[in-house]
């Protein structure tokens, strides 16, 4: 196990020197069989009459409807509960798919010294962005992460993240975990239709698409009680994109060029 990841970082080491990542997966697909499941063929949507279907995701959240952190408590319940995301006491070995943050940490880009107080005060909830030009993406070099073209949704397959912590680097949003203990002995109770991770696993938000795949909405989406809408950023009449043209909504650092598709009304 140990010499099979010695060999992953020295392939990840010569993809950051600008080998590219076709280099790379020849060099990994040399190594023994039945090293790698999954990959990102097994992640494409196969037609079915049930699946959610977008151009793009998207999710507007109104900070309107949020009064205290009591409110965001279901939909961070729900999230952990489906995804198997463990509970750490150390807070360094913290595993966040969806949480609360203040303004201050969520718009560093945005600060106003009187800004309004219902804004300054109220708990935003934060969550992988699911960028339409994704830099995570263009910085793992196994593609481990990558953008699901059916939908938009970045993703992540766990089996081939190597731990290099790239996409961790790349992504300014923080929106990415990293198991640096073994996380299945901490997890409260196993879901059995999601699989756990093993240490040295980065991990994130995945915007429920196991669920979006048999038809249903995001977990924490059907838990927030109308904060959370979810739809199709480039149908003209989808919810989402209704929400965008009767409000003004701001995203987290625009002028970085990753486009964003988690809105918020304020």
């Amino acid at each position: 196990m140990e010499s099979s990841r010695r060999h992953f970082l020295t392939i990840a080491g010569l993809a950051a020197l600008g080998l590219g990542a076709k280099p790379v997966l020849n060099a990994l697909a040399s190594g023994s069989a039945g090293e790698f499941t999954g990959g990102v063929d097994a992640f494409k949507l196969k037609p079915n009459d049930k699946a959610l279907k977008a151009k793009q995701w998207a999710m507007v959240i109104d900070t309107r409807k949020i009064k205290q952190a009591s409110d965001l408590e279901p939909m961070i319940a729900a999230c952990n509960k489906i995804h198997n995301i463990p509970t750490f006491e150390d807070k360094r070995h913290e595993i966040k798919w969806i949480w609360e943050d203040e303004y201050h940490n969520v718009f560093p880009t945005a600060e106003n010294k009187f800004l309004n107080d219902r804004v300054e005060h109220i708990p935003f909830l934060v969550l992988c962005n699911h960028c339409e030009n994704p830099p995570c993406v263009r910085a793992c070099p196994t593609k481990a992460t990558f953008k699901r073209e059916v939908d938009g949704i970045v993703m992540m397959d766990f089996h081939r993240c190597i731990g290099c912590r790239f996409c961790m680097a790349a992504c300014p949003y923080g929106s990415r975990s990293f198991n640096f203990t073994d996380p299945r002995p901490f997890i409260k109770e196993v879901n059995k239709e999601f699989p756990t991770r093993m240490k040295g696993v980065v991990e994130k938000c995945d915007f429920c698409a196991e669920r979006i795949d048999v038809g249903q909405l995001p977990a924490c989406v059907e838990a927030s009680n109308g904060i959370l809408t979810f739809g199709d950023l480039y149908d003209p009449k989808s919810n989402v994109r209704e929400l965008l043209k009767s409000n003004f909504t701001i995203r987290r650092k625009q002028s970085l060029g990753t486009e964003p598709c988690v809105y918020y009304i304020v």
